[in-house]
C-alpha cells in the first residue's frame, strides 16, 4: 500500500511533462499499460475461470469509473498545484472508509474515529500555503474533487471484484474497459492524441498504472477500507515534495505537521485493527 501510493504520487508530474492534452495522457496511461498488465496476469496464472456476467459487469463499471476519474483528475492537474490536485483527487480517503462502515453495518471504534479525524486534519494541513484562494485554481480543485468521488466508486467496485477474483486479472479487465471511454472523450475536447515525446507517457503508464495500481488492487484484497483510505493521504505528501523540488512549491511547517498527523493516524488504525 505504501509503495503503491508513492508510485501513484508521481502521476501528476508525468501529466504535466507530457506534450498531449490531459485526457489524451490518461488514454495513453491505460493503453500502454494494458498489454503489460494482461501479460503479467497470464504469466502469474491468472485465468478467467468461474467469472459470472455480474462480475464482468462490476469490473467493466469499475473501468468506466476509472476512466472518468482519470479524465477529470488530469484536467484538474494542469489547473491547480500538485499538492491540491493530489489531495482533492484522493478525497476517496474519507469516502471509502465510510463505505466500509456502511457495508459492515457498524460504527467506527473510538480509535478508528480518532484516526479518521487526524487523517482529515493532516490532509487539510498538507495543503499548507500551497492552497491559494485563486479563481484560476477553483475549476482545477473542483475537477480533482470530482475525480476523488469517482475514484471511490472505482475502489468500491474493485473491492467487490477482488472478493472472488485475483488482483491482476481484475486490474487487466478494468484497464481494458477504461480505454474506449478515454479514446472518445479526448478528441471530443479537441485534444491531440499522438505525442511528440513518449518518455512521460511511458513513465506514467509504468509508475502509475502497472506498478501503482497493481500494488493498490493487490492491497485492496488484504487490508480494511479504513487502512486503504488513510494510506491514500501519503500521496499528497509525496506530491508536495515533488512540487517543492521541480516547481518551487515549497513545503511549509503545516505541510510537515500534516504528514505527521497522517503517520499517527496510520499507527492508530493499525492498532485498532
Amino acid at each position: 500500500m505504501v509503495l503503491a501510493n508513492v508510485a501513484l504520487a508521481f502521476g501528476p508530474w508525468f501529466v504535466r511533462l507530457a506534450d498531449v492534452g490531459p485526457v489524451a495522457v490518461a488514454f495513453w496511461r491505460v493503453t500502454l499499460a494494458a498489454p503489460l498488465i494482461a501479460a503479467l496476469a497470464f504469466a502469474t496464472g491468472g485465468r478467467l475461470r468461474g467469472v459470472t456476467p455480474a462480475l464482468l459487469l462490476t469490473v467493466a463499471l469499475a473501468g468506466v469509473a476509472f476512466a472518468a476519474d482519470l479524465a477529470s483528475w488530469h484536467l484538474g492537474i494542469v489547473r491547480t498545484t500538485l499538492a491540491n490536485a493530489t489531495l482533492f483527487g484522493n478525497s476517496a480517503t474519507l469516502i471509502f472508509p465510510i463505505y466500509g462502515f456502511i457495508a459492515a453495518r457498524a460504527l467506527p471504534s473510538r480509535n478508528q474515529a480518532l484516526a479518521l479525524a487526524l487523517a482529515a486534519a493532516g490532509g487539510a494541513l498538507l495543503m499548507g500555503q500551497s492552497y491559494q484562494a485563486d479563481p484560476r485554481h477553483l475549476a482545477g480543485d473542483l475537477l480533482c474533487l470530482l475525480a476523488g468521488i469517482l475514484y471511490a466508486v472505482y475502489f468500491i467496485a474493485m473491492a467487490r471484484a477482488r472478493a472472488t477474483m485475483a488482483p491482476l486479472p481484475a486490474l487487466a479487465l478494468s484497464t481494458l474497459a477504461s480505454i474506449l471511454p478515454l479514446l472518445l472523450f479526448a478528441p471530443a475536447l479537441g485534444e491531440s492524441i499522438v505525442p511528440g515525446h513518449w518518455g512521460a507517457l511511458i513513465g506514467l503508464a509504468l509508475a502509475s498504472q502497472v506498478f501503482g495500481q497493481g500494488l493498490m488492487i493487490y492491497a485492496l484484497g488484504r487490508l480494511s477500507p479504513l487502512v486503504v483510505g488513510i494510506a491514500l493521504l501519503l500521496q499528497p505528501a509525496v506530491a508536495a515534495t515533488i512540487g517543492w523540488f521541480y516547481y518551487g512549491e515549497r513545503l511549509t511547517l503545516p505541510d510537515l505537521a500534516g504528514a505527521l498527523l497522517v503517520a499517527v493516524a496510520l499507527v492508530l488504525v493499525r492498532r485498532a485493527s
